[in-house]
């Protein structure tokens, strides 16, 4: 009842602050007091009790009132701090300060004119620390305050009890891993109390929000002083923090159904902490680049100097501590894709998004970790979790960010051999995946998820194309076997990118073509021996290279290309036709995978003789064609497995974040070569080289805002079946000319493969027509034993595309992990009605 009565005076001082021109006197501390004593009102009362309009109306029409709230509530917790918070009225204060400052803050930094409120000394005292830093100092105190948020040590008695300000909070780190090896008692009011704590920390952080994607690379004052060597917790923050996410584990003892029994305090105090480690470490040289230019510091008179969490990250280095994080950030991404007898029995984390942020920071600083995590197959286990994802978010427009995220990490990786060569490992997980069955490696199933996003994923992955064939470029050197599935899949994407049509209806279209025939060559070159099914389908889809190498150059045939696009809704990329012939030796056996497919063009020409079209006439491209690898899937998987999660479009009204433009391929990665001893053999180089093409005339500049809808020039877009489909770009203006198709036509990659085909299909032919063979074993087993030594032009340099730091990034990062903590703070929805400035909130 009595707390009623509190919460009722607690509401009516809030109205009271809100009276149009009523100033309350700052030295009134009997009216003052009446928000954080006497009354215990949770986060979400607080939510409730205070609305938006009012916190609006009181920074408007009675600024001095909302800037005593702030001061004085700041002033509370750092008089908790010297009297080292001790008993339980105290604690209750600092909570309900901790719970208005959260509330109020972002109404503050959303007007331009309060920016710099935290940042000035008080009226009354000169050369007085800034509000800001005293709000921090006492917050990281608190969070290594005996008994309030950690256990105490040693005491005998409320007399030998340490002092606050003088504690040692290296002794006090909340979780044993890096750098601390002692494991303290979990206790779940402490861990509430650290959250919130926390919650405040990243409520200051936020101010990032409010600023223009222009001005997003202002240095962040907040961070700067936090994670500076004028904040004396700094280590243990940062190791409290990464023991706290990498030691968690929601799974437990794996009693079933327990997290419905208990609530578990230690899962929001994990995203918390991982939510500030990204956004501390997110804070990179920005503030030094603003010093050399300003000339200045960016929060006092003082050099802010480095970034420790940053600083402290990249000088870890013992195997046991890169073990330790490791099997941490797997053992919550592997979370989701646990398989269990009882259905919802085990605790699902949401936080992947931000673990795989968290992920590639660390591999950003610390290149060490990097190596550790290429050095065993145990980057494997990142790998599943990052194609589940992948497939699983390929037709959600809400999960845009986490599909970029997860692509970024695979290019990082790509970019070292060791990856490459961990992909040939057997892929044998029951990983709930919507794709076909299929028996081979880590490789097999990389390819048959990218072909997955490419062939049915929505059209704003449209700028990923790019990154994706790069990742398979990549580590294309180093796969022993490939699968038919895989084989096929490839093929199939040559087949849909190679089409004349798509070839020619955008000016950087052909890049993806030159990518596959980069895979092909280095396969053929370096792997020739154990991908006798690559090379099969290679043989059986030759007409796709030579409908390549005979591009029209002329107007006639450019227009005759471009006039087999259908007009207006989506429509697929037709393949290219196959010749039929009467004669015996142009038909090879059809391998398992493409069975059904051949008695499916026999059924579609039927019908086109039916409907009395000519049968040497061009078939056009049908409504619905399917795709080999669509009918392979069919004949190879039967029925579906009854746990498989297939991706789904977002639920109507699902709210999103927007992003910023992908940055470029060639802005992100910079071209080397794996064995930098090997001589270049010729200008062969220059022959695989991608014509660079502009976009920045196509697409905004980094810093403006993406729009829903893409005007970039027109790519592949969203199917909802197997097959390939494109829509036409609102920007679609460009007529491709002669000399432009000559220009890069002429650097097609195809001499490899031309040998190959020029040995080997007379010899396959041979064997048909002497053994009479209709099945593709015997094909199979034949060039499984051959070889093309001496026969092949001479290897090309392995040249790997590198991932490189770059501002694009940096900017696309930034907005992504803002965007990220204001979808995932909803209990209580922290910056929900705030006006936002760095991205749209939209609804899909």
């Amino acid at each position: 009842m009595g707390n009623t009565d509190s919460k009722l005076n607690f509401r009516k001082a809030i109205v009271q602050l809100t009276q149009k021109n009523q100033k309350i006197d700052p030295s009134d501390e009997q009216f003052w007091e009446q928000f954080w004593q006497g009354h215990q009102t949770t986060l979400e009362d607080v939510f409730a009790l205070v609305t938006s309009n009012e916190i609006r109306q009181i920074r408007n029409e009675n600024p001095a009132n909302l800037a005593t709230l702030c001061y004085k509530a700041v002033e509370k917790l750092a008089q908790a701090v010297d009297s080292s918070c001790r008993t339980q009225a105290e604690q209750q204060c600092v909570q309900n300060c901790v719970r208005l400052l959260i509330r109020c803050l972002p109404y503050i930094f959303e007007d331009d004119k309060w920016r710099d409120f935290f940042w000035s000394s008080l009226p009354s005292q000169e050369k007085t620390m800034p509000l800001a830093q005293s709000l921090l100092n006492a917050t990281c105190d608190l969070l290594f305050c005996p008994d309030f948020t950690v256990t105490a040590t040693r005491r005998t008695g409320p007399e030998k009890a340490e002092e606050l300000a003088n504690i040692d909070s290296c002794e006090y780190i909340w979780e044993a891993g890096v750098g601390f090896a002692q494991s303290p008692p979990h206790n779940a009011h402490m861990e509430r109390r650290r959250t919130e704590l926390l919650k405040l920390l990243l409520t200051c952080f936020s101010e990032p929000m409010y600023r223009p994607p222009q001005q997003s690379e202002e240095p962040n004052k907040w961070i700067a002083y936090f994670t500076s060597a004028d904040n004396r917790h700094a280590l243990p923050l940062f190791t409290s923090f990464l023991n706290t996410v990498c030691s968690y584990d929601p799974v437990g003892f794996g009693v079933p159904y327990n997290h419905l029994l208990f609530s578990d305090t230690t899962e929001p105090l994990v995203e918390a902490c991982l939510q500030l480690l990204i956004v501390t470490l997110d804070h990179d040289m920005v503030v030094q680049q603003q010093l050399t230019q300003s000339g200045q510091a960016c929060y006092d008179e003082g050099n802010c100097g480095d970034n420790l969490f940053i600083n402290y990250l990249s000088r870890v280095h013992r195997d046991e501590d890169f073990h330790f994080v490791l099997k941490g950030i797997t053992r919550l991404l592997n979370n989701p894709l646990v398989q269990n007898y009882l259905p919802n029995s085990t605790k699902r984390l949401h936080c992947h998004q931000e673990l795989l942020i968290l992920f590639w920071k660390i591999c950003d600083y610390n290149k060490k970790f990097l190596y550790f995590v290429l050095k065993s197959s145990d980057v494997l286990d990142i790998l599943i979790p990052i194609l589940y994802h992948l497939n699983y978010s390929r037709a959600d427009q809400s999960r845009v960010g986490l599909m970029h995220i997860g692509v970024f990490i695979l290019l990082l990786l790509s970019g070292e051999r060791n990856f490459g060569v961990r992909l040939n490992k057997a892929y044998n997980a029951t990983v709930p995946m919507d794709i076909p069955v299929f028996t081979g490696t880590h490789a097999d199933l990389l390819i048959t998820v990218f072909h997955k996003i490419i062939a049915t994923g929505h059209q704003r992955l449209q700028p990923l194309f790019d990154c994706l064939l790069t990742i398979l470029v990549n580590v294309s050197p180093y796969l022993k076997t490939l699968s038919m599935v895989a084989s096929v899949k490839l093929l199939h994407l040559l087949e849909a990118f190679s089409t004349p049509w798509f070839l020619l209806s955008a000016p950087s279209n052909h890049h993806l073509v030159f990518f596959l025939l980069e895979i092909f060559n280095n396969i053929i070159q370096y792997q020739f021996d154990g991908n006798s099914n690559l090379v099969y389908t290679i043989i059986r889809k030759r007409h796709v290279f030579h409908a390549m190498a005979n591009l029209p150059t002329d107007m006639a045939g450019i227009s005759k290309c471009l006039s087999g696009r259908k007009t207006g809704g989506k429509f697929n990329l037709p393949r290219v036709p196959q010749r039929r012939t009467t004669a015996v030796t142009q038909e090879l056996p059809s391998a398992h995978v493409q069975e059904e497919y051949i008695e499916e063009d026999e059924d579609e020409e039927t019908e086109e003789d039916v409907d009395g079209d000519a049968v040497n006439e061009e078939p056009k491209a049908e409504e619905d064609l399917e795709s080999e690898t669509e009918s392979h899937e069919r004949s190879q998987a039967g029925e579906p497995q009854a746990d498989v999660l297939t991706a789904q479009p977002a639920e109507p009204g699902t709210l999103k974040t927007s992003l910023l433009d992908t940055p470029a391929i060639g802005q992100m990665t910079e071209r080397e070569q794996a064995h930098p001893n090997d001589k270049p053999q010729g200008e062969r180089e220059e022959t695989t080289e991608i014509v660079p093409y502009d976009r920045s005339a196509a697409s905004t500049p980094t810093g403006e805002r993406k729009s829903t809808t893409p005007t970039e020039l027109s790519r592949l877009s969203v199917a909802h079946r197997g097959s390939i489909r494109m829509v036409p770009g609102e920007g679609d203006r460009w007529a491709p000319t002669p000399e432009w198709i000559v220009s890069w036509r002429s650097k097609l990659p195809l001499q490899t493969i031309m040998r190959l085909l020029q040995v080997l299909v007379p010899q396959v032919e041979k064997i048909c027509i002497d053994k009479g063979l209709t099945d593709e074993s015997e094909i199979l087993k034949f060039l499984q034993h051959g070889t093309l030594v001496g026969l092949l032009p001479v290897p090309h340099p392995i040249l790997i595309r590198k991932y490189q730091a770059n501002a694009g990034t940096t900017a696309w990062f930034r907005t992504y992990i803002w965007g990220v903590i204001y979808l995932r703070n909803v209990e209580p929805a922290i910056w929900y009605d705030t006006e936002v400035k760095l991205f749209e909130i939209q609804r899909v």
